[in-house]
């Protein structure tokens, strides 16, 4: 999928690592920021909103401007994965050098050298020792499949007032005060790519 047209145009942001180009669903190669919910620790004690702070850089840094992503492969969620560029700036390295992401060495290396820099300033994430992200949403899925009796699918699907189809992860910020309906047609999901091929998005950022 390397070789594959660029996609461009105005992003929608979803999180700190994913957007939207038109219909088409957009992970950021090479790195895994804190989910939306994601509390880190902080220097010194206590913690701070990490999750937000990530979405909010990656918005600011796409906001009102065109970006290029270069599809680098699919995930087992059928996103696309890409690199992305906002005149000629790396989304996923801008996003790493600032602490507000980890280099996803899972699949890739190329940000372990921006990781490496942003760590040894103890930017953002690297401030005090933080759960990673990948371990957050594993224990959120546990957690759900315990508690909403949806063991092998907790994902809500949700219809919004307005009759947008939305679903909800584990970890997501409103997943805890999300009510399913089924005799209105909301639904629970397995997973994302389920979700998305029923015609669901994603829960955005605002």
């Amino acid at each position: 999928m390397g070789d594959g047209p660029r996609l461009t145009g105005k992003a929608v942001v979803v999180d700190g690592d994913t957007v939207k180009l038109g219909k088409d669903t957009i992970r950021i190669h090479g790195i895994d920021a804190p989910e939306q919910s994601q509390s880190c620790a902080r220097a010194g004690g206590g913690s701070w909103a990490c999750g937000k702070a990530a979405t909010a850089f990656m918005a600011k840094l796409v906001k009102g401007r065109e970006i290029a992503c270069r599809p680098v492969e699919r995930d087992r969620y059928d996103r696309i994965v890409a690199k992305c560029f906002v005149s000629g700036r790396d989304l996923g390295r801008e996003t790493v050098g600032a602490g507000l992401a980890w280099a996803f060495t899972r699949y890739a290396d190329d940000y372990v050298d921006a990781e490496t820099s942003a760590k040894s300033r103890r930017l953002g994430i690297w401030q005090a020792q933080s759960e990673p992200a990948l371990t957050f949403r594993a224990k959120g899925w546990e957690s759900a499949a315990t508690t909403t009796l949806q063991e092998d699918c907790p994902i809500k699907g949700n219809i919004s007032a307005k009759g947008e189809k939305i679903y909800h992860m584990p970890w997501s910020p409103a997943y805890a005060k999300t009510r399913i309906n089924v005799s209105k047609g909301e639904r629970w999901f397995c997973d994302e790519k389920e979700a998305v091929a029923a015609g669901w998005r994603a829960a955005r950022w605002k």
